[in-house]
């Protein structure tokens, strides 16, 4: 055992402004310590590095070093890690026990599982009465992680450094600095998130619109196959879903994920299902999927879909995944597919010989003696596939023709980082990029589940093959797969916390959009934190009263009070944030509220023009905009033509480019 006068670990302090004021922006310094963890974990949240000794957040660690720990934590908060002179100062001290520590309880994610990948000798340590335990280990109880308030500021304590890439011990550090004060300021509204009602067909849809809203979701991908055959109650739940998120600005778009239909369609028609290469038929996993090359069958989904698409209030569609089984490709022929009569005769017509075959050890035809034939039929494959999606989008741009607001996603799975994907599911990006830009339709990339342990970099990578592939970066999107991961992977077996933060930001900074499945996935002690992971906003603060913004994406900013933009009153506000719309701005203290204003507005903003009664804006819009009235308005004009009133404040406003105008409530005289 080392003499208990020694440091086992480096000492490091951190020191983060409990802010009190919107324009101080928190940032860090790492000296003599780790930086390059720091760093991963505070970027994971859009904090930057500290540029000067007297920036708002630093870490040092010198235990040579003569700081007054208490002075110092007094109005910043100091993060202390190990056993060092500056922890002995604040009161926590070790025992002469020692425990291996592996496996941690967070009271942030009490019945989450976080385990070590190796084993760490530490010392037992004790921990001053009025410090709120974060982490214990789980047999033995020993404090891991600790912290409390001081006057204006906190002192977190951690047993160890926090792991080179920041998140291999304490996945809700971040947490606990928020619980001691750290102020995130820059808030990203713009994310997407998947949602199955088939898990939460109980929950209230007000309590989840604005819960979403609050973690930084603009778009929710509804999962419509519930709906496909009409229900009382299911239609009623989702009518009041897509209602619900409207009023918190959260447009809505119905997710598809055919060759699966419905539960209904598949009881129904036994006749239409899709066949896998052991005739079996082709329930995997979830999806229930169904022979679309079936003439009969195309026909009946496609009015299925129609109806469906002009029952419900939609903003957009999703066409997702419209491709075949199975991840492991021919190798698993009881998961291969499209395997149907339709397939085989088609492909028999034009190669010669019955798929089927290939799959059968005694013919000449099998995968080990006919490669070229296998090939023939993986090729063929993957052209159904660009048919199919081919077809359907047109399904889909029928009712736009009533309906022309309606975006349209297609989410597909990565090919070029795997290009196996193309074999296993004939998937093949390259061939939809033709139908991506003639239709303007945004690719959203699904990474494959042999990349979700490659952690955070591989975005990164995605979007350097994905840039010269689209050259409207605007239509690219990625869909981060929050689930449990079948790889043995630490700490945690789903992604949370800072391993979270870092996989979001790195994305939100390589795509445009981000997508997460699905929004269930996530922890409930994730979810306050994601909008400023999704934030890839630059702030600086020139002034006390002046807050320097640049960001590629609209992002809301914590602030009190009336506030210009560029030196104009600014009307799009609550009482403790303000929305800054994309680009360069500068945010001031304003001198007086704007006559009219909005609390929610989800459309990028171009120009606003506040007037003594009136104000206008100038915004667009890839679907339908929704603008949530801060105060009553006598009139409301779109493009200068009257455009009626709303009873509840929210305004479905067309997609485009358009000039909002509202007009202020002038009291009537008696």
């Amino acid at each position: 055992m080392p003499s208990r006068g020694k440091s086992r670990f480096t000492p490091v302090l951190l020191l983060a402004m409990a802010l009190p004021l919107a324009a101080q922006v928190p940032s860090f310094r790492a000296i003599g310590t780790d930086a390059a963890a720091w760093a991963k974990i505070f970027n994971s949240v859009n904090i930057a590095a500290a540029t000067n000794s007297d920036a708002a957040s630093i870490i040092v660690a010198d235990s040579s070093a003569q700081t007054d720990a208490l002075k110092l934590a007094a109005d910043h908060i100091l993060v202390v890690e190990g056993d060092s002179p500056l922890a002995r100062q604040i009161g926590i001290t070790p025992t002469a026990k020692t425990i291996s520590v592996r496996h941690l309880v967070d009271a942030h994610a009490p019945k989450t599982q976080i385990i070590w990948q190796q084993p760490v000798p530490l010392p037992v340590t004790t921990i001053p009465e009025d410090f709120q335990v974060f982490a214990r280990e789980r047999w033995t109880q020993a404090p891991l992680e600790a912290g409390k308030r001081t006057g204006h500021g906190a002192i977190l304590w951690l047993a160890t450094p926090p792991g080179q890439t920041g998140i291999e011990r304490y996945p809700y550090v971040l947490q606990a600095l928020t619980d001691l004060g750290l102020i995130l300021p820059a808030r990203a509204t713009g994310l997407w998130a998947f949602f199955d009602s088939s898990y939460r067909i109980r929950a209230d849809s007000d309590y989840l619109a604005r819960r979403w809203r609050e973690s930084g979701i603009s778009v929710l991908h509804v999962a419509a196959w519930h709906n496909v055959e009409p229900d009382a109650q299911r239609d009623e739940y989702l009518k009041n879903l897509i209602a619900a998120c409207h009023r918190n600005a959260i447009l809505v778009y119905a997710w598809l994920e055919l060759p699966h239909v419905s539960e209904q369609f598949w009881t129904d028609h036994p006749e239409w299902r899709e066949k896998t290469a052991t005739g079996q038929d082709a329930a995997l996993d979830w999806r229930k999927l169904m022979n679309l090359q079936n003439a009969d069958c195309k026909a009946a989904v496609a009015g299925k879909i129609q109806e469906l698409l002009q029952r419900f209030d939609w903003d957009g569609v999703n066409m997702a995944e419209l491709y075949f089984e199975s991840l492991e490709g021919a190798g698993n022929p009881a998961r291969f597919t499209p395997m149907n009569n339709d397939v085989r005769k088609k492909f028999e017509q034009e190669s010669g010989f019955d798929p089927k075959l290939l799959f059968d050890p005694a013919s000449s035809h099998a995968m080990g003696r006919d490669p070229a034939g296998l090939r023939r039929f993986l090729d063929f494959r993957t052209e159904l596939v660009s048919h199919m999606q081919a077809e359907w989008l047109l399904t889909v741009e029928r009712v736009r023709s009533s309906k022309p607001w309606l975006d349209v996603v297609l989410t597909q799975i990565d090919d070029r980082l795997e290009p196996g994907m193309r074999d296993a599911l004939g998937a093949e990006i390259a061939a939809s990029l033709p139908m991506i830009e003639s239709k303007k339709l945004t690719l959203l990339v699904e990474d494959p589940a042999p990349l979700w342990n490659l952690g955070a970099a591989r975005y990164a990578k995605l979007a350097a093959e994905y840039r010269n592939l689209v050259p409207d970066r605007q239509r690219l999107a990625v869909d981060i797969n929050v689930v449990d991961r079948y790889q043995d992977v630490y700490p945690t077996k789903k992604q949370t916390g800072v391993e979270l933060f870092e996989l979001v930001h790195q994305a939100a900074e390589s795509f445009p959009r981000v997508a997460i499945y699905f929004e269930n996935s996530l922890e409930r002690q994730d979810l306050p934190l994601l909008p400023a992971a999704a934030s890839t906003a630059k702030l600086s603060s020139p002034a006390p009263d002046e807050l320097v913004v640049d960001s590629p994406q609209p992002v809301r900013i914590e602030w009190s009070g009336p506030a210009q933009i560029d030196g104009v009153p600014w009307p799009v506000h609550t009482d403790t944030e303000v929305l800054i719309p994309t680009g360069h701005h500068i945010v001031s203290t304003g001198f007086a509220e704007t006559p009219l204003n909005l609390i929610e507005f989800n459309a990028d903003i171009q120009q606003v023009i506040s007037e003594k009664d009136t104000l206008d804006i100038s915004y667009t819009s890839r679907s339908r905009a929704i603008a949530v009235l801060g105060c009553a308005a006598s009139a409301i004009e779109v493009d200068g033509a009257p455009f009626g009133k709303s009873d509840d404040g929210v305004l479905l406003l067309p997609a485009g480019q358009h000039i909002l105008t509202l007009h202020k409530q002038v009291p009537t005289m008696n």
